[in-house]
């Protein structure tokens, strides 16, 4: 049952088109081996160029052989294979992330880079309806809303697919065994540390027993059924979210009045939008932070996750700026050598060319600064930001704060301290990520730049 359960899902959400070029996340288990022989049952049908991409996580023993099993699997099946390899614990340590998170991120990274140097139009992953259920009940047990109900997408974006996500894992065992496909047992599948695999092997196989036999395909249908309501949601708080939330001097504001006004439901998906634009994602926000910011009082304030402060003033809320930067240094550079500033883990390196020499874009003020040389007395002054710097950034026709030049940016607070200050007698010429100085402009009468770049 398992090959035409696959074509109606892949009918059902336009999954494949005639001639793609699919790239097939395998893992060497049982759930990717069985959807890469799908999709060679499904190849002449569907005109399709397959290709395999192997993620390599070092967290198991038995990692390295996963990885030569499915190059051998590949070789045999006359397909190119694309492997990668990364310490995600050590990654994991480093960026302050769960190690299925870190996972989960590279994976993926990997994924889509190579699709995009293969030219492959779609990259098909291994998620069965047993993985649907267990994700619904991992996000129900830690209380998680509507939008985490819906679970995994069957589809993201036109190029992440899932043509088994409406297959059980019973199936796709069946499947293997009908055609002697070998595939590769991951140990940590039954290591009960994880919540999945508690989930997996103790709380579906309960609920089955106790309960309901068909809860895996109930719980599928709950994720559906969540996706599709969630579309109809998202349509109309995005409508809210473009009258509530806007830019002022650089600022990022939510009309707290509007916000109040509303019912809690659309008032917490107007909150997590705001928050969205500010952050950049939802990680690390809960149920209780969306609601410390929706009941905000005026003239208070509340804090979040990631050092994020925010205030309600006069009917908005914004983001509180820090009086005072967190993160301080301070060096004398003399301009030669290399400099490291080891607080923030960058290094800058300097030189001096001749105007006529230089074929590097003027003014590219992400990761370097090209700076009239006559006018640049040493050795400068390298420090974090400091409240109330002010400097006349390039084209500007007066002095600014660069609080407000950064806010403007759109660099997050918890970063700015990050962004050093290069200082020459005192004045500000530049701050990484933003324009330098008007003052040290390279002009027609400039006979050498001088060039801060890091490498």
């Amino acid at each position: 049952m398992l090959l035409p359960q696959v074509k109606k899902t892949i009918a059902r959400y336009g999954l494949l088109e005639r001639g793609d070029k699919v790239l097939v996340a395998c893992s060497g288990g049982a759930d990717s081996s069985a959807l890469l022989t799908a999709l060679l049952e499904l190849r002449e049908e569907y005109a399709l160029r397959l290709a395999i991409g192997h993620f390599n996580h070092r967290l198991r023993r038995a990692a390295d052989y996963d990885e030569r099993f499915v190059i051998r699997m590949a070789q045999k099946l006359g397909l190119p294979v694309y492997v990668r390899r990364e310490d995600i614990r050590a990654l994991a340590a480093k960026q302050g992330l769960n190690i299925e998170e870190a996972g989960r991120e590279r994976r993926y990274k990997f994924l889509r880079e190579t699709a995009g140097r293969v030219e492959a139009s779609r990259i098909a992953t291994a998620h069965t309806l047993t993985d649907q259920a267990e994700t619904v009940l991992m996000r129900i047990l830690r209380g998680s809303g509507p939008t985490g109900l819906g679970g995994i997408a069957p589809c993201i974006d036109g190029l992440i697919i899932r043509p088994l996500i409406e297959v059980e894992r019973r199936e796709v065992e069946a499947y293997l065994r009908a055609r002697k496909i070998p595939y590769r047992e991951d140990e940590t599948n039954r290591d009960l540390r994880f919540q999945r695999s508690r989930v997996r092997l103790r709380l579906i196989p309960y609920l089955e027993r106790n309960f309901e036999p068909k809860i895996v395909q109930h719980l599928g249908r709950l994720a559906e059924i969540s996706r599709e309501e969630e579309q109809v949601w998202e349509q109309y708080s995005q409508a809210e979210a473009k009258r509530a939330i806007f830019r002022k001097e650089g600022r990022i504001l939510l009309d707290a009045r509007r916000l109040s006004s509303m019912s809690p439901a659309l008032g917490r998906r107007l909150v997590r939008a705001f928050l969205s634009t500010i952050k950049g994602d939802l990680r690390r926000f809960s149920f209780r932070d969306v609601e410390a910011v929706r009941c905000l009082a005026e003239r208070k304030e509340a804090t979040l996750p990631g050092k994020l402060a925010l205030r309600r003033e006069k009917g908005l809320i914004s983001v509180k700026e820090r009086t005072e930067p967190g993160l301080r240094y301070q060096y004398e550079w003399d301009g030669r050598k290399k400099l490291v500033i080891p607080e923030i883990r960058l290094s800058f390196a300097g030189k001096l060319i001749k105007k006529g020499k230089t074929r590097l874009p003027l003014y590219n003020d992400n990761r370097r600064a090209l700076l009239d040389a006559g006018k640049v007395c040493f050795p400068l002054l390298v420090r974090s930001r400091r409240e109330g710097d002010r400097y006349r950034p390039l084209g500007s026709p007066g002095r600014k704060k660069l609080k407000e030049i950064m806010r403007a940016k759109g660099i997050p607070l918890d970063e700015r301290d990050r962004h050093p200050v290069f200082l020459s007698r005192g004045e500000i010429i530049w701050a990484l990520g933003l324009p330098i100085a008007e003052d040290f402009k390279v002009t027609p009468a400039t006979q050498r730049i001088y060039v801060i770049e890091k490498p």
